[in-house]
């Protein structure tokens, strides 16, 4: 094992040991507002302090530690650190500070909600106040979940502290770890609440290789982008995979997403925090996109990667403005009010960038509803905006097992042809779910591509074969699956036939043979009851 794989491997080890810190009191999909917002806590804090350890001593002080700074002191770095890193925290309120008195400090929750307040107040009136604003809203240091007490629930924050604090997440040198620890912890503990939440927590988390596979179909040809997009970010590790991608400095001018679910909307902005992404490389924004979208100054988006909600529920034909929306109105109908599924489609066609590619997870019913939902298929057809069309393995989701498909979409396509990829074979099984190994990605990339048909997996149709068609785009309408039936021998059938026969007619003969015999037995026993044989 390498050494990044091996210190993942502990980190993973010690992130499960936490789970142990709060069960029984913060069950599920709750706990994960505490491990994650101390987490936090504990990256912004480290984080200021290497950055003004490193700076003083590279003028000299080589024995300056802003841990160990006053207060009054430290006050003289507030307003370049707020507009450096978006945020200031005095040397008291620093994790390390605050968790080694915290054994003694009978107000912990108090004092952590200061520490918390002062935090996101040092960004009011700056350039970073939306990114820091709510931050910490979700850490409810009073909840009863963590004792019916207040010591019953300083009691517990101390071991949440102690736990975070523990993880070897390359304390002595913040900057030079083998492995990106702070971001890997967040994605690992995600991953892990999502498994355990059902559908509460699946259905805002794109696992990892289906986040890599879009993000690599939407940069195919690039070597760096100026901007990713998330109409439906979630908790941001799909807008994030650009930097796996590419490369950490290939995204020249960020990041952008918008969230509708407040607890979400806070998490995808402390993943980018944890992810070294600065304040002023992302702009996450809170509310309805469909409705109230927040980009119309940032658009359009070179690369769009996006999971949104599958056939969830939207204003659509009872909002009489939305028609006239320059998102939606090309297609001259609205996506039905209980699918909005195609809106979602019809808003990142509208804000992708003429050289872009939208790389879209959708639930499998767009591709062949009637309806509204033809025609927009119709629309993005003839107007020539779809460039492949991906089925993927049932059950790679969280709290779904619904065989989900990619829909890519591209503006400045040479041909009206449409590429389809049968990958529903293409996964392995870990534990209890299905997942795209690193093959089974390499192999759907090629074929994307490529761009050629093979038998039972990829195949191009031309424009004039989908009208044909009715415009449905269900891949197996193109690609035509493998025949898994057992191949028959008919002449070994019919031979196998005939000796059963033959062997019926020979057992027939002989129950008709021994049904005689027994008739033949029982009429004379009857005639010697009568007295008439001896």
């Amino acid at each position: 094992m390498t050494n990044s794989g091996a210190q993942r491997a502990e980190l993973h080890k010690a992130i499960w040991n936490i789970a142990n810190v709060l069960r029984g009191s913060v069950d599920g999909w709750d706990f994960k507002q505490y491990v994650l917002g101390f987490l936090f806590y504990r990256f912004i804090s480290e984080d200021i302090t290497s950055y003004l350890n490193g700076y003083e001593h590279q003028a000299g002080d080589v024995d300056f530690d802003y841990a160990k700074l006053d207060d009054a002191t430290a006050e003289q770095v507030r307003k370049s650190m707020v507009e450096e890193k978006g945020y200031f925290i005095l040397p008291s309120d620093l994790f390390a500070n605050v968790r080694r008195c915290a054994d003694a400090d009978e107000n912990l929750n108090e004092t952590l909600q200061r520490v918390f307040k002062n935090i996101e107040g040092s960004a009011i009136g700056s350039r970073s106040e939306s990114s820091l604003r709510g931050l910490f809203d979700d850490l409810d240091l009073n909840s009863r979940k963590l004792g019916d007490t207040v010591v019953e629930r300083n009691a517990k924050l101390v071991k949440v502290l102690n736990a975070i604090g523990n993880l070897d997440l390359g304390t002595e040198s913040f900057a030079d770890n083998t492995i990106d620890a702070f971001g890997d912890a967040y994605e690992y503990l995600m991953t892990m609440y999502a498994a355990n939440a059902g559908k509460s927590g699946g259905e805002f988390f794109t696992p990892q290789e289906v986040s890599e596979l879009l993000t690599r179909i939407a940069t195919h040809g690039k070597s760096e982008v100026n901007k990713v997009y998330d109409p439906a970010c979630g908790s941001g590790s799909l807008l994030l995979q650009s930097i796996k991608v590419l490369g950490k400095d290939k995204v020249r001018q960020g990041f952008f997403g918008q969230e509708k679910n407040l607890t979400t909307y806070n998490l995808c902005r402390i993943n980018m925090f944890l992810h070294d992404v600065n304040y002023d490389h992302f702009n996450i924004a809170y509310g309805d996109t469909l409705i109230n979208p927040q980009h119309w100054d940032d658009e359009p988006f070179e690369v769009i990667v996006s999971n949104p909600p599958y056939s969830t529920k939207w204003e659509g034909d009872d909002n009489p403005t939305l028609i006239n929306d320059p998102r939606f109105s090309p297609a001259g109908v609205l996506a039905p009010k209980s699918k909005a599924d195609l809106a979602f489609t019809m808003h990142m066609l509208s804000w992708l960038a003429a050289d872009g590619t939208a790389a879209i997870v959708e639930f499998p019913g767009v591709l062949y509803r009637g309806g509204k939902e033809q025609k927009i298929r119709k629309y993005l057809l003839e107007g020539n905006f779809i460039d492949a069309v991906i089925q993927l393995p049932p059950n790679l989701f969280f709290g779904t097992s619904i065989a989900t498909c990619i829909i890519v979409l591209k503006k400045s396509k040479t041909d009206d042809s449409v590429l389809f990829i049968d990958a529903s074979e293409r996964f392995v099984h870990v534990g209890n779910q299905n997942q795209l190994s690193p093959d089974d990605i390499a192999a759907i990339m090629d074929a994307y591509v490529k761009r050629e048909p093979v038998e039972h997996f990829s195949a191009v149709a031309s424009l004039e074969d989908i009208r044909k068609n009715d415009y449905v785009l269900s891949v197996s309408g193109y690609v035509q699956p493998k025949d898994t039936r057992e191949k028959i021998d008919i002449a070994a059938l019919n031979r196998q036939i005939s000796d059963i026969v033959a062997r019926e007619n020979e057992l027939r003969t002989q129950i008709d043979a021994i049904i005689a015999v027994f008739g033949e037995l029982k009429w004379l026993k009857s005639f010697q009851a009568r007295g008439l044989f001896w």
